[in-house]
């Protein structure tokens, strides 16, 4: 059975490719090395982990913007509606170059 919640935050089913909107938690972001070419990363999962971790697999996608050392206002921990083309780098979502749009945190999300 579908999760309503999942479904309404854009997670419920992901395609291999296409344009999607998702609504989810950054885990964690990776900044390029110096020396590296810039592209600033992020991970975005549905949700946040609960104390003592999560029990089961969760969906996540990788964020990358091309060119871009750090994203302003994009750090772990913040919550975004992001709006782009999903696509697969091995097997893991990635989206390019998504457009953002940080959120409050809300109860809900808690």
């Amino acid at each position: 059975m579908a999760d309503p919640v999942a479904d309404q935050a854009g997670w419920g089913q992901l395609p291999q490719r296409g344009r999607v909107e998702l609504r989810g938690y950054v885990e964690s972001v990776t900044y390029p090395a110096a020396s590296a070419a810039p592209v600033f990363g992020a991970m975005l999962a549905p949700d946040v982990a609960p104390p003592g971790g999560r029990k089961q697999r969760v969906q996540r996608v990788r964020l990358r913007w091309i060119g871009q050392r750090k994203v302003p206002g994009v750090d772990a921990g913040t919550w975004l509606r992001c709006t782009g083309l999903l696509t697969l780098d091995g097997e893991s979502p990635v989206m390019y170059d998504p457009r953002y749009e940080i959120l409050e945190m809300e109860e809900d999300h808690a």
